[in-house]
This record gives structure tokens, C-alpha cells and sequence, in this order.
């Protein structure tokens, strides 16, 4: 899945999220970040801090892979 927006990258973890069976509490806790950060991660904020982020990611079971944007893919 290639993620470049906020928004996309918060769909990702609230889908995640619901196909674990995880409330944004039950996350949050286990993330190590409040309900209420989480709650505007999922919406897509910009001012997100990127290590709490990462911490997420890693809590719903998802992980992040940088790779050279393929000049000749048209993407």
C-alpha cells in the first residue's frame, strides 16, 4: 500500500485498528499515546509527531518500508 498523504496514513491505522478489534482507548493505551492524539491521527493531522507514529504502527502490527520512488513507473 503506498501511503502519501496524512489522511491516507490515518485511514490506515483506523482500518487496522477496527480489523483487530481495537478501540482508539484500547490503542491508545497500548501505543503509549492519549485517545485524543489518536483520534486526530485517524483524521489525518499534519502536526502528528513522527515517532508516535512509528509507536502506532508497530502497535497495530504494521510496518514501514522506504523504497526509491521508481522514476520510470509514472508514479
Amino acid at each position: 500500500m503506498r501511503i502519501q498523504t496524512a489522511a491516507e496514513l490515518g485511514a490506515a491505522i483506523r482500518n487496522r485498528r477496527l480489523d483487530s478489534g481495537l478501540t482508539q482507548a484500547a490503542l491508545a493505551d497500548k501505543a503509549g499515546v492519549s485517545r485524543k492524539w489518536l483520534v486526530e491521527v485517524e483524521a489525518g493531522k499534519y502536526s502528528a509527531e513522527v515517532g508516535r507514529v512509528l509507536d502506532v504502527l508497530w502497535a497495530v502490527g504494521l510496518r514501514t518500508d522506504l523504497a526509491p520512488e521508481d522514476q520510470n513507473s509514472g508514479n
